[in-house]
């Protein structure tokens, strides 16, 4: 559609039709979604593969299994988490009633981004639905063949005037970043991300920003080496180093280093054989231009494993460069590739100072069996997750918050996060007529003397948790049944005594 403030207005009167309020209404399109996904299994595989030549296993793992899981979990608590809390109260609310609802925003923008096309664009979809928003998607147009296919299976699944997909380029994006959306949930470079927050800014839309950044791997003397090598090569060249929570660099001692590398010219022959070009294990760079990009931060250091290239097929072998310099173009900005540089620090805390020098990560990996330098390192740097002793599975853990901090991202979700953050928590303090809180709450009312400061500040200061509060209301009335039944009889008591 090119009318864009038609598509954002018809969206929204959807919404204000009421439409998504209903829980049922939200877990039938939500079991939709999961549909889709399950009966399109094959679809989205050959999709994926031809926007970035990527295995079934990694397609599965990775973006179609990971996002039917996700609808499954939230599918399951959804009736728990979207059901009004009741906080505890203070003495002075304890005949009020108290209550949060969880409120939908209303129109929600979802920008999804190429690297995991599929994942990326529904998963927060799954948040959006879940907490009873309308939706407008607009998937990435780098990555062309999933972006078509959710757009033609979208429509088919799901209700077409709450939930929409709208494809186009920068042009359009930028068009439809005019509108006036109620919540903004972007995934992509901070570059963009930045361009996403001012637009936000006209209409102070909340949004929920998945930046990047890079993300360091710290390795001391006293770590598992083989295992380290295996764990770090396989969250590099997943998805062939395209991956936000990547390892992006290595921070070690020169010792450790050294015998990383020996390693990993074992693993990576393991993994991908004499010609990994050959294996089908390896996707490929998305694009000509993120290709070139790449390839320039080859002159970086020292090629110490790897270093072939191919334009024709934008292929990029498995690299590690060693002796870098912090200075150069590769340790300047995110990598988003398969290149893993390795800089020289002597300890723990020179590995701080590096990582404190730069923007916070989205991701921070320390490979270790030393307690206290793990601590040391976890208490002294900022990140948006961090990983002891692996790297990129915190993102399968659905009771941890994933996002960043900084330039790497703003809010969080996954699991229960997911709903949270599609949902305003709305307070109300519902109060009633009754006699006995009207009475104790006069002393705010004017004139105002001192007696009546007393009295209100008496019923405000803080005090600890009383056990029961709650119940102080039904209690009370219960009291007040009682008198009333012992006054009452002793009424009628007085006039059979008068009667005589």
């Amino acid at each position: 559609m090119s009318n864009f403030a038609e598509l954002v207005q018809s969206t929204r009167e959807a919404f204000y039709s009421g439409k998504t309020r209903p829980l049922e209404f939200r877990i039938k399109q939500l079991q939709a979604l999961k549909r889709m996904l399950e009966e399109n299994r094959h679809e989205f595989h050959a999709a994926l593969n031809a926007d970035l030549r990527r295995s079934k296993f990694e397609n599965y793992i990775l973006e179609i299994d990971y996002t039917i899981n996700e609808i499954i979990h939230l599918l399951r608590h959804l009736k728990e988490w979207a059901a009004p809390e009741r906080p505890t109260k203070t003495f002075v609310n304890a005949l009020d009633e108290i209550v949060i609802y969880k409120e939908p925003y209303g129109v929600t923008l979802i920008m999804g981004a190429w690297n995991y096309p599929l994942q990326l664009s529904i998963a927060p979809m799954i948040g959006a639905i879940a907490g009873g928003n309308c939706v407008i998607l607009k998937p990435s147009e780098v990555s062309v063949a999933t972006a078509k296919l959710i757009n033609e299976l979208i429509p088919k699944y799901l209700d077409n005037e709450c939930y929409k997909v709208f494809c186009g380029g920068t042009n359009e994006t930028t068009e439809l970043l005019k509108q006036r959306f109620d919540y903004i949930f972007f995934t992509g470079s901070t570059t963009v991300g930045r361009i996403v927050r001012e637009a936000s800014n006209k209409f102070l839309t909340p949004v929920t920003l998945e930046l990047g950044g890079k993300s360091p791997v710290y390795i001391d003397n006293t770590a598992d080496l083989t295992v380290t090598v295996k764990r770090v090569l396989w969250g590099k060249f997943i998805n062939v180093g395209q991956t936000c929570i990547a390892p992006d660099y290595i921070l070690c001692t020169p010792e450790v280093q050294n015998a990383f590398v020996k390693e990993a010219k074992k693993i990576m022959k393991e993994w991908y054989g004499e010609n990994p070009q050959e294996s089908q294990d390896l996707c490929r760079i998305v694009s000509d231009k993120h290709y070139q990009r790449l390839t320039a931060f080859l002159s970086n250091g020292e090629v110490a494993i790897g270093g072939q290239v191919d334009p024709a097929d934008k292929y990029i072998s498995p690299t590690i460069l060693i002796n870098v310099r912090p200075s150069e173009p590769v340790m300047k900005e995110e990598i988003f590739g398969p290149i893993l540089p390795i800089v020289s620090v002597s300890n723990a805390y020179e590995a701080i100072k590096f990582i404190n020098e730069r923007e916070k990560p989205l991701a921070l990996y320390i490979f270790s069996t030393t307690l206290e330098d793990v601590n040391l390192i976890l208490q002294n740097t900022s990140s948006g997750n961090v990983v002891v002793n692996d790297t990129i599975l915190h993102m399968t853990v659905d009771t941890l918050p994933f996002g960043g901090v900084g330039l790497s991202g703003i809010g969080a979700y996954h699991g229960k996060l997911s709903f949270d953050t599609f949902v305003h928590p709305k307070g109300c303090l519902i109060k009633n007529f009754n006699i006995i809180g009207e009475t104790l709450a006069s002393a705010r009312y004017p004139p105002y003397s001192e007696k009546k400061l007393k009295v209100l500040s008496l019923l405000v200061a803080k005090r600890p948790d009383i056990p029961g509060i709650r119940y102080l209301p039904h209690l009370l009335m219960f009291g007040l049944g009682v008198a009333a039944t012992f006054g009452i009889r002793a009424l009628m008591k007085v006039q059979k005594t008068g009667m005589r």
